[in-house]
């Protein structure tokens, strides 16, 4: 499932058309607060041509226990259906400003997730940014900073505050406007992008499917 230097080099082709239809690497599932099962879920993906996708649950892993079940069972299942990478999705304060965190690309066992998948927000130590960017680096993923302009700091502050903590990079290409069919937020992301550019940063792209179309938010 993961092998991060391939990750890393899909995600240096991440544009403005790579989402909905090529990528998604932000996506919800009903093991947090989404409405399709894992199963569903990819099934729409190889219906729509997807090649590489993450399923992005709240503080759990248990749709990837899934979705080995099903692989174990059916292993043809594999050659039908997009790469799939780890992900999660993590609240998190930056600048004393909460936000979320999208893992890639980790073990998905690691001991150092273990505060991080229990279903529930982390608390204490474990909500700082930092701690969630070291968890995720130790266990061999990246982290990436979610739909940057969400939220009530400026996102060019977030974004450079989430480089000196030694984030990998940020959502970029991402539909702030909700529209009836999925588009990236045209000057919004493109600043944002070009700033994740500017600090060497990795810019990643997904609908944040949380119903029952995975093109969707």
């Amino acid at each position: 499932m993961n092998d991060l230097s391939d990750l890393l080099y899909i995600l240096t082709f991440i544009g403005p058309n790579s989402c909905p239809y090529k990528v998604n690497l932000h996506c919800h599932t009903l093991y947090s607060d989404g409405s399709l099962s894992p199963s569903a879920l990819l099934n729409q993906a190889a219906e729509i041509g997807l090649t590489n996708i993450a399923i992005t649950d709240h503080h759990t892993i248990r749709a990837y226990d899934e979705l080995n079940i099903c692989f174990t069972q059916n292993r043809n299942i594999i050659n039908h259906i997009p790469r799939i990478w780890s992900g999660i999705e993590i609240s998190c304060l930056l600048k004393n400003c909460l936000v979320h965190v999208i893992g890639l690309g980790f073990d998905l066992y690691h001991k150092s997730l273990v505060p991080y998948i229990t279903g529930e927000a982390p608390t204490g130590e474990y909500l700082k940014a930092s701690s969630v960017v070291n968890s995720l680096h130790q266990a061999g993923g990246i982290a990436i900073l979610a739909h940057p302009a969400r939220y009530r700091l400026p996102y060019n502050e977030l974004i450079r505050e989430a480089s000196k903590l030694g984030f990998d990079g940020g959502e970029a290409w991402y539909d702030y406007e909700h529209k009836s069919t999925w588009k990236p937020t045209e000057l919004i992301c493109n600043s944002i992008d070009n700033q994740l550019k500017s600090l060497n940063m990795f810019s990643t792209c997904g609908t944040d499917t949380h119903g029952f179309d995975i093109r969707l938010r």
